[in-house]
């Protein structure tokens, strides 16, 4: 038979490489937005796959072409199987071991860091936008650090994961929704439902996927507003009506405690569960609070006891530069650096200090890091209504594209010296929000 592989940027050239180890495939390419260099096609030319332009989508017939391309790619054409799909058919007689899978528009990364520190004791394998990394006896080593969360890099982090034998769970963060691997799928929310494949998709569609899991996890709102018709396998968390949602909540930038109640909750083995236990962890705003219940629903899908959960809430402290808390020079600095940072990110982030003495906010960020940009009228929109008592820094292109909206004061300086300015302008609490990769922020 016949694989075409439609786009190599997002995945597709590792896929195309696993259908060479299948028996009766020929293989076939399309690199539709050209990134390969020549060298690259002419090594996977040697490897027996065959490079076709786009063109060859409209002669094709699809009686002998397996046609397998990502869910936000338009290509015109019948897609046999997106990339989320294939990867199941390509790892669903590899992986025998239990699948978390995360998706969602924000706290992807955070949820599965929570989920890493609740099963440590098991070994996992953990795929993230942070990288590839195992536990193995309480010890973290990092595989690979700058990896895209595409479907197609669960294939190459069960690769880089050969060597360690002990491996009890699978822990995947999945762009635009889940491959069907996953014994519990999440979905974190769909804070923005930004379009994708020229306009013809949405997010909420894409991520849609996930619920191919057997159980999913699924954030209350986005349920009801989008995929209720999954009622079957799915729990809720968040509202006071979901699952699994918190009560007695007393926030604290350090620590956060509440009482996770839970109702009628499924889990993957067909049992009911009605529970109440007290945790305490790192979750200063609302917004954080909802990837912990998230962690928590899924856990429970799976089964977990309610002390493994409580522990590795209370271990979890943020993620480094992402989003954590530090003290620097007297001050308080909580970090909020993500790639896919959009509005409602950042006035929730604001709600954190906005009632706290002399706060000081740090904005700025880079372009072309995710396939969707900011709305930068919208950030200036909020900026100018926000409470004036909020001292303003921006930094870098984005922060100087905001500069020339904002009919409020601020201050415009290098990010390098904008911690440093705000100290010195006597703010005991700054908040650092910044567009970015962690991994581009920690060479500055």
């Amino acid at each position: 038979m016949n694989a075409l592989i439609v786009d190599m940027t997002h995945g597709g050239k590792l896929i195309a490489l696993q259908f060479l180890k299948l028996d009766d495939f020929n293989v076939f390419a399309l690199d539709i937005y050209n990134t390969l260099s020549e060298s690259e096609k002419h090594s996977l030319e040697k490897k027996r796959i065959k490079f076709v332009e786009k063109s060859f989508l409209d002669e094709l017939n699809n009686d002998d072409f397996l046609i397998i391309a990502p869910v936000h790619c338009s290509i015109g054409s019948k897609v046999d199987m997106t990339h989320h799909e294939v990867v199941k058919f390509l790892m669903k007689d590899q992986i025998n071991v239990p699948i978390i899978e995360v998706t969602g528009v924000k706290g992807k990364t955070s949820t599965v860091k929570m989920l890493a520190e609740i099963f440590k004791d098991l070994n996992p394998l953990i795929l993230s936008s942070l990288g590839v990394e195992v536990i193995e006896n309480g010890e973290t080593t990092l595989l690979k650090k700058d990896i895209s969360i595409t479907p197609a890099s669960i294939i190459e982090a069960w690769q880089l994961a050969k060597d360690y034998k002990n491996i009890g769970i699978c822990i995947f963060e999945t762009s635009l929704g889940g491959t069907g691997l996953a014994d519990a799928g999440i979905i974190t929310n769909i804070a923005e439902n930004y379009p994708i494949a020229s306009g013809e998709k949405t997010a909420s569609q894409a991520k849609a996927q996930i619920f191919k899991s057997s159980v999913v996890a699924c954030d209350f709102d986005s349920f009801n507003h989008f995929y209720s018709d999954f009622y079957k396998n799915t729990n809720t968390f968040g509202s006071n009506d979901a699952n699994v949602n918190a009560s007695n909540i007393k926030f604290r930038l350090d620590e956060t405690s509440f009482t996770a109640e839970v109702n009628d909750l499924k889990t993957v083995e067909g049992d009911i569960i009605n529970t109440k236990f007290d945790i305490s962890t790192f979750a200063p705003a609302e917004h954080h609070l909802n990837n912990i219940l998230s962690a928590v629903c899924a856990a429970l899908i799976l089964k977990t006891p309610i002390n493994q959960i409580k522990e590795g809430l209370r271990n979890f402290r943020g993620i480094s530069g992402r989003t954590s808390i530090r003290n620097y020079r007297g001050s308080k600095i909580i970090e909020e650096v993500n790639p896919g940072l959009n509005v409602t990110a950042i006035k929730k982030s604001v709600k954190m200090i906005m009632h706290l003495e002399s706060p000081i906010v740090i904005f700025g960020g880079k372009y072309g890091i995710t396939c969707e940009e900011i709305d930068e009228e919208a950030v200036a929109g909020f900026f100018n209504d926000m409470n004036p008592k909020i001292q303003l820094i921006l930094v870098d292109e984005l922060g100087k594209n905001i500069a020339n909206m904002l009919k409020r004061k601020y201050k415009y300086t290098d990010f390098n010296n904008a911690i440093d300015k705000a100290a010195e302008m006597n703010s005991k609490m700054i908040l650092l929000i910044y567009r970015s990769n962690f991994s581009d922020l920690a060479r500055r």
